[in-house]
């Protein structure tokens, strides 16, 4: 059983629809004060539904069956409005603005099972769990390309990123851009949504440029989608 405070927020209205996400973000504050005023002040209109601050402390922000606005404008395979479907979390850390850092083991410790218990009470598929830039890519950078999705990976609660037998397709940029769009991405923005498919699958390598490596990840992520190895 988790140990969750309860931090109402005001900002919330009806949800319209089933969950079926999980939207991972940073605060992108100097502090987890500052960040919970925000989340907490009326004329801010932002929310989310739960806040995990470094030390591994869990806030409970608005109910599950309530709409967080967290995500804004976003979309993710072909859902317009994220915040419909899904339940926002917030982890402390001042993000690239206000100097970005690896997320503590505590703060880790304390998101892993609040993630799992999430996906286990709406059967949440791990290619719906995703990061606030992949469902505004030309918008937001968080939880960013420090957050350890790996991890996430390891227990099947996120996709793994592919590293065995990868191939090249050698798809043209429009192909890639194609490619990405099937997978989930919105690439109104060419340049944002590579960016941010680089920043989930290749972290180490963050230049918004289409190369072999980015075609073979993407490749492999699928193929394994169509194999029914990945959901």
């Amino acid at each position: 059983m988790l140990d969750i405070i309860d931090c109402p927020s005001p900002n919330y209205d009806e949800r319209p629809a089933p969950i079926s996400m999980i939207v991972l973000h940073y605060t992108g504050m100097p502090d987890a004060d500052a960040a919970i005023a925000r989340l907490c002040d009326p004329e801010a209109k932002v929310s989310c539904h739960y806040l995990v601050d470094e030390d591994g402390r869990i806030l409970r922000m608005v109910p599950e069956e309530k709409r967080a606005w967290h995500a804004g404008r976003s979309s993710w395979r072909g859902v317009p409005s994220v915040n419909n479907v899904s339940v926002g979390i917030e982890l402390v850390n001042p993000g690239h603005e206000f100097g970005y850092r690896p997320f503590p083991k505590a703060q880790m410790d304390a998101l892993i099972p609040l993630v799992a218990e999430i996906v286990d009470r709406y059967d949440i598929v791990p290619s719906n769990v995703v990061g606030h830039s992949d469902v505004a890519p030309d918008r937001k950078e968080d939880p960013g390309e420090l957050f350890d999705w790996a991890r996430l990976a390891k227990l099947a609660l996120a996709l793994p990123r592919p590293t065995k037998n990868l191939m090249d397709p050698l798809w043209t940029d429009g192909g890639f851009l194609l490619a990405l769009e099937r997978f989930g991405y919105d690439v109104s923005n060419k340049k944002a949504a590579v960016t941010a498919f680089q920043r989930r699958f290749r972290p180490e390598q963050i230049d918004g440029e289409i190369e072999g490596e980015c075609r073979a990840i993407l490749l492999s992520l699928l193929l394994d989608r169509e194999r029914g190895l990945a959901k």
